[in-house]
């Protein structure tokens, strides 16, 4: 007769019971850590951490709303670059724009 002995769980068992704490401490330790460093991040460019995405999605509506003075211009050259404004067109609302507040 055969006798099958067990001397418990095999080793890589043993070994699963340290390396998978471990892993998930570090798993936790880097949540942390890039929680906070987004935090300061924010705070340092002028935004509530808490509120962070409401307020750069209400900036980003106002940007598309009033363009800069810059891009509007741009657009404009680009216009009479391709001929879609004649020259007069485009001194007159190159003016315009550059009136604007």
């Amino acid at each position: 007769m055969l006798r099958v002995m067990n001397d418990g769980p095999p080793a890589i068992f043993d070994a699963m019971f340290v390396v998978v704490p471990i892993f998930i401490a570090c798993v936790i330790v880097l949540g942390i850590y890039t929680t906070i460093r987004n935090r300061n991040a924010l705070k340092q460019a002028g935004y509530d951490p808490i509120t962070a995405q409401v307020q750069m999605a209400d900036r980003l509506i106002r940007s598309q709303e009033h363009p800069s003075l810059e891009s509007r211009l741009k657009e404009l050259d680009d216009l009479h670059a391709r001929g879609v404004i004649s020259a007069e067109e485009h001194a007159k609302a190159r003016a315009d724009a550059l009136a604007q507040p």
